[in-house]
């Protein structure tokens, strides 16, 4: 671009500069006492005194829970029992060897449950501490947010081992915290699902022995009988189910997983 177009584009751009503070200018003097606006071009924003601000708080309150609902499903899976639930879940039905039975819905919707079920005394709790008082307005947000994270990081520490927590305090060149006040959620969350992980395979390993041995018992069974073509799963997969309904096997695990929790 030439000398002379380059000054007219600054030109133009001052120009319009110009005319846009005149017209907010000239709508602030005619609003009235009390009144703040500022207009532009497809925005206009008022606040009248009071009124105007309890609009604004109200508005800020529906953009935090509208957040925080788009992060629920994070949340779920990073700070409650869910993680723990849902891999056993997944590793047993692999263990039976059918790969879309139970259907991943039904095995969600029960991890979904058991979690309300592990969780119900720290929600209990962040209900009694934060949500009662802020509903009734005893408590402003600011003050209710530390009540309400207190029972879900209590929780969450005492699933976690100390070494879990030392290492994302190390990947974070911070030291090691003392006092649970001091436990930054930054550092707690990785920690709390990396023992989610770890004590999920264990149970999981126990799950698997077995279903394991029957396989291993029915392919010893058709290879002494020289019955070589029969696939193996055809036989060990109706004495796995027989086996599990049998001893209870969901109730069972269900009662293991939520009492993992402690």
């Amino acid at each position: 671009m030439s000398a002379a177009g380059r000054r007219g584009s600054a030109a133009v751009a001052a120009c319009a500069m110009a005319a846009l503070l005149l017209c907010a200018a000239g709508v602030q003097a005619a609003a009235p006492a009390g009144t703040t606006v500022f207009s532009a071009p497809g925005v206009e924003i008022t606040l009248n005194g009071s009124a105007g601000r309890e609009q604004m708080t109200t508005a800020v309150q529906l953009l935090l829970g509208l957040t925080v609902l788009s992060l629920a499903p994070a949340i779920l899976i990073a700070m409650t029992s869910f993680v723990r639930i849902v891999v056993v879940l997944s590793m047993l039905r692999h263990a039976f060897g059918m790969q879309e039975t139970p259907p991943s819905t039904v095995l969600v919707s029960l991890a979904l449950f058991l979690t309300l079920f592990t969780m119900s005394p720290v929600l209990r709790q962040i209900d009694e501490q934060a949500l009662t008082p802020y509903g009734e307005k005893k408590l402003d947000l600011a003050a209710a947010l530390p009540r309400a994270a207190a029972p879900l990081k209590d929780f969450m520490v005492r699933q976690t081992r100390e070494k879990d927590l030392a290492l994302m305090a190390e990947l974070a060149r911070e030291p090691l915290p003392q006092r649970l006040e001091d436990v930054k959620f930054t550092q707690l969350i990785p920690a709390f699902m990396l023992n989610e992980l770890r004590t999920a395979f264990q149970i999981g390993f126990v799950v698997f022995l077995p279903f394991l041995l029957i396989d291993l018992v029915v392919s010893s069974v058709l290879m002494a009988l020289g019955m070589m073509m029969v696939p193996p799963a055809m036989i060990s997969l109706p004495l796995k189910i027989l086996m599990f309904v049998l001893i209870d096997g969901w109730s069972l695990l269900a009662k293991s997983l939520v009492g993992s929790f402690h």
